[in-house]
């Protein structure tokens, strides 16, 4: 670990000391100093950073319980061998997928991601990986993320501009377009073809 993830490390382990005392606590003194333990943690990523401190404390300090991670689904759709990327606001390209929604399912949520940032529909067939982020991409986020990656057939519909893409192709493995880093980079997305080229994947998994 580099010095510029180590300080991280220790902010996210506080933060998550800090939630669980303050949810599991019983003295308000204690409490006290729970909430005071992820100010500290809140602090050091806007120190490290230079996010503004109350948007940290808004991204970082705002889930009550045992701190868990969050999920997030990446739909892998081929067609004639290529894969199906959507282009977003800043010109990036990702597989896809998005944060899942508490309502939902993961099956269900990357149904309804592809379905909203390309217009297709598509049945989520089988899981090619589940990833731990911060092993695969960059920058490391102050929470930790765990990505599913799903490979899709797509059965209909057709793509419409929208607030998050507003274009979407197909593309082979040696043709790869810029891509959005922290959502999904060139590895993730080869191991998307080598899982759809297989007959007997097994879902790699951190």
């Amino acid at each position: 670990m580099d010095n510029n993830t180590e300080w991280l490390s220790w902010a996210v382990e506080l933060q998550s000391i800090a939630q669980a005392g303050i949810y599991y606590g019983k003295d308000p003194y204690d409490k006290e100093r729970f909430e005071r333990i992820r100010e500290i943690a809140a602090e050091m990523i806007a120190r490290q950073s230079e996010i503004p401190v109350a948007k940290v404390k808004d991204l970082f300090c705002s889930e009550i319980g045992y701190q868990t991670p969050k999920l997030d689904t990446r739909a892998a759709v081929f067609q004639n061998g290529k894969i199906l990327l959507v282009k977003e606001n800043n010109g990036t390209w990702s597989l896809p997928g998005g944060w899942v929604d508490v309502h939902v399912s993961v099956k269900e949520n990357t149904v309804k991601e592809v379905k909203e940032e390309a217009g297709l529909d598509v049945t989520a067939d089988m899981v090619i990986a589940v990833q731990d982020r911060e092993k695969h991409n960059l920058p490391v986020y102050a929470y930790k993320v765990c990505k599913i990656f799903i490979l899709c057939t797509a059965v209909g519909g057709t793509f419409e501009s929208n607030i998050e893409t507003v274009e979407s192709n197909y593309f082979g493995p040696d043709e790869l377009p810029q891509l959005a880093e922290e959502k999904n980079n060139e590895e993730q997305i080869r191991m998307c073809f080598d899982a759809y080229r297989s007959d007997s994947w097994k879902t790699l998994f951190d």
